[in-house]
Formats: structure tokens, sequence, C-alpha cells
């Protein structure tokens, strides 16, 4: 069974991905993917320099993520540029992962899985869903100052248009414990379907 999990930034995906995990899901995070490997690829690395400017990568010769989002994040097409760069090279990776055990449960943490229509890629979509101001609350404790954490948000389909496309959705505005419950009803439920 594959998962494709999406929500909001700072809606709780990779706490509901962690429970999915303990579940005995096979945990896949888009965003690991494309910090810890896309982003390390030296054509990816040259291409961004090339782009952005050399201000975009840091002493060591790597990108500079957070040079790079104030770019992307403030201007359209700049963004369209670095996913066009970017989510090529993570769905083949994305490929090479579900193929490894085609027959395990995997869980996908994928922030833009509906603006990207990958829908089709899944058995099941699940949203995280939480309350706007707890979504901001959770980005500023992360660092992240309202005004950038509002931006962001605004980047993304509304929430409300993924709760109506996911075909399950789970709150995340209580206790840690609360959202394990319903992970753990929802995978109760998917395994009896099988």
């Amino acid at each position: 069974m594959k998962i494709g999990l999406t929500g909001g930034i700072g809606c709780g995906k990779s706490t509901a991905a962690r429970f999915f995990a303990e579940a005995g899901f096979r945990r896949i995070d888009t965003d690991e993917v494309i910090k810890n490997e896309v982003l390390h690829q030296p054509e990816v690395v040259a291409a961004i320099a090339q782009y952005f400017g050399p201000q975009t990568l840091t002493s060591a010769g790597q990108v500079d993520r957070a040079v790079v989002a104030k770019i992307v994040f403030s201007d359209a097409a700049a963004l369209r540029w670095q996913e066009d760069l970017l989510h090529p090279r993570l769905f083949g990776i994305l490929r090479t992962r579900l193929a490894e055990a085609p027959d395990a449960d995997y869980v996908v943490e994928v922030p833009l899985l509906f603006e990207k229509q990958l829908e089709n890629w899944f058995d099941f979509t699940v949203c995280v869903a939480t309350t706007s101001h707890l979504q901001i609350a959770r980005l500023e404790e992360r660092g992240l100052p309202k005004a950038l954490a509002e931006q962001r948000i605004s980047k993304q389909l509304p929430l409300a248009q993924k709760l109506e496309l996911a075909d399950y959705v789970v709150l995340n505005d209580g206790s840690p414990d609360f959202l394990r419950d319903q992970i753990n009803q929802l995978v109760a439920q998917l395994r009896e379907r099988r």
C-alpha cells in the first residue's frame, strides 16, 4: 500500500509520517530527498549557481537553501524554474525507492502532492490539517517570522482545497497521542480493505 501524505506547511506532516512508520510503513520524506540528495547533485548545484548567482552557494560549495528560499518564495518565475530543475530528479529517486519493495507499505510525505497532480502515484491520499493560527504558531516556533510563514503558506494550494481532494483527513489540533490514535485507526481500516 502506498499512501501519499500531504497538508499545509506547519500542519504536522512529519509527525503524522512518524506515526505511520511506527505502524510499519516505510517512510519517504520528499523534502529530505531534495535536501540530502537532489541538492547535492553536481549538475543541480551548478545550475542553481548559474541561474541565481554565486551568492546562493555556501563557502563549501553547497546550495545555501535559506538564500535560495528567500529568492524563490518572492518570485513566482524563480520558483517555477527551481521546481522544473528539482522535481524530475526527485520523481526519479521516488520511483526507484518505491520499486525496491513494491509490496511494502509506504508513506510518502509530499507537500505539493495535489499541486503537482501526483495522486495517481498512491493508493490513498491523506491530508494533515490544523487551524491556521496553530499552523502559523508552529512555523514561528521553527524560527520562521510570521510574514515569511504567511508567504510560504500562500504558495501552496489552500488547505481547504487539499482537504476536499484527499481520500482521508487527520486533524492535528490536539496532542501527539490524539494524532497517533487517528493514524492507527486509519491504518487498521486501510489494512482491512486489502
